[in-house]
């Protein structure tokens, strides 16, 4: 049996597929329909800016002998973006097939609407006649740039930063309410000094608040300037009309966008580089802290709690397998390697244009889709963990040579301070401690054979595995700063 001819039409990219339900909102924002319908709006609304001008041309037409558009019929073309359905999607894939062009294509679409607007407006409509007002002076890539601009920004404002902030959001509420819960912690896979879960968990909230900051405050630039940037044809046919300022008033209010006046046939799409490196950065921190997490699992830090009815092995009924950050690991890497391409092929083309963004950009769902599956796994994962506090008790309390630290550091401030018997502390205490398991007595035993004034030998003798931790619970108020 040939799979490829089976109806309905098998997927071949597990996002349509298997991980459909995930990532599907993506769909409204960076398939080709929903780029389509974004052509679509961009062409009628520079259409009714070109018929009705705007503020600087004194709300006059731009083009002599075109009537401004009453509400009716501005109303009718932005229906047009707005009604594109599944039968839009067929008959415009249909004109495609014709004119092996996506974005005449979609002018053609267009000029169908118009020459039936006498049915739906009267016989009194201009639009029959207006055909040649679609797409006026535009180059494709004037279409195609503030498209892709308004789609990308929709799929990351909606829905995947509304995703990546929960992550944020999950883990400051950890950090709050784990700030005073000791650890014991690994440095080289080794005990060390003493931490608190919240604290750590404050790290990744540091390191994602910043760089989600740069991705919510990033630009999203758009141009139109025609084939190669001059403005050569508006010129050509209406050199009394000042393009620069019509152009910059539809990208900025009409669009949304901010304007790039200074660009090649294409957008230098810049921004976008600096938005797919910022997320693929942050998609690392994401790594990260799944690598930790599944470690802090097999450590047995955190306990997960099983999935009803779910399997995690087929052959050892026992286990609780921490799938969803092993998944997370998987995508992030996945879609780290999709976006760092997109950022570096999109910021070249050969001298005012070629067409490398074209087949590069339709692959922006796909890297903003594994990583919005990678978010959905980690949101996932850390809804199901919760820290066994009796093992992190009882790793605490079984390496009392951690707090060899905070005595040689007491030792050289008391040596500084003229006490006697403070000479190679460091040494001391490393005689004392290094490959050995020790326990409160060996310690207590060695302050107490040391010539340090009372509070420090009282403070020190306090200490314990469990209460060296520093100012880490304070340090937790500062994860977003």
């Amino acid at each position: 049996m040939n799979l490829s001819r089976i109806t309905p039409v098998i997927p071949l990219n597990p996002l349509d597929g298997r991980y459909r339900r995930q990532t599907s909102d993506l769909v409204d924002y960076l398939s080709e329909p929903a780029l389509n319908r974004e052509r679509i709006r961009v062409e009628v609304e520079w259409m009714i800016m070109l018929a009705n001008g705007y503020q600087g041309s004194g709300q006059h037409p731009v083009l002599p002998g075109v009537k401004p558009l009453t509400k009716a019929e501005q109303a009718y073309l932005r229906a047009i973006p707005e009604d594109f359905d599944a039968d839009g999607i067929t008959e415009l894939a249909g004109i495609e097939a014709q004119t092996h062009h996506d974005v005449k294509a979609v002018e053609y679409f267009i000029d169908r609407r118009l020459e039936a607007a006498a049915t739906a407006l009267g016989p009194e409509s201009q639009f029959p006649r207006l055909t040649p007002l679609v797409h006026f002076a535009c180059t494709s890539e004037d279409i195609n740039n503030l498209s892709y601009a308004r789609c990308i920004r929709g799929g990351v404002e909606q829905v995947w930063l509304p995703k990546a902030t929960r992550i944020e959001n999950h883990l400051a509420t950890m950090a709050e309410q784990y700030r005073d819960l000791p650890m014991l912690a690994l440095t080289h896979g080794q005990p060390a000094t003493p931490t608190t879960l919240g604290k750590e968990m404050a790290v990744y909230v540091h390191r994602l608040h910043r760089q989600l900051d740069r991705i919510r405050n990033q630009d999203y630039m758009g141009k139109m300037n025609g084939a190669t940037g001059t403005f050569g044809a508006h010129m050509a046919a209406l050199p009394q009309v000042d393009w620069i300022d019509l152009t910059r008033t539809f990208i900025t209010e009409r669009m949304g966008l901010v304007w790039n006046p200074l660009t090649t046939q294409i957008e230098s799409h810049d921004w976008q580089a600096e938005l797919f490196g910022n997320i693929a950065h942050l998609g690392r921190i994401l790594h990260n802290l799944a690598v930790d997490i599944w470690m802090y699992i097999s450590r047995g830090v955190f306990a997960q709690e099983p999935v009803k009815g779910a399997t995690g092995s087929s052959t050892m009924p026992h286990k609780v397998n921490p799938i969803r950050f092993e998944n997370a690991e998987a995508n992030l890497e996945i879609s780290g390697a999709l976006l760092d391409t997109l950022a570096t092929t999109l910021t070249e083309t050969r001298w005012q244009r070629d067409l490398t963004d074209s087949t590069t950009q339709r692959n922006i769902g796909s890297a903003l889709g594994y990583s919005l599956l990678a978010l959905d796994n980690l949101d996932g994962g850390l809804q199901t963990i919760h820290p066994d506090k009796t093992l992190m008790a009882r790793e605490l309390d079984s390496n009392w040579e951690v707090l060899g630290e905070p005595i040689q550091t007491a030792m050289r401030a008391a040596g500084l301070a003229g006490r006697s018997g403070m000479d190679h502390p460091y040494e001391q205490v490393k005689e004392l401690m290094r490959g050995k398991r020790i326990g409160r007595e060996d310690v207590e035993h060695f302050i107490d054979g040391l010539d340090l004034d009372q509070d420090t030998a009282s403070r020190l003798k306090a200490l314990t595995p469990t209460t060296y931790t520093g100012t880490a619970g304070t340090l937790v108020d500062f994860d977003r700063d």
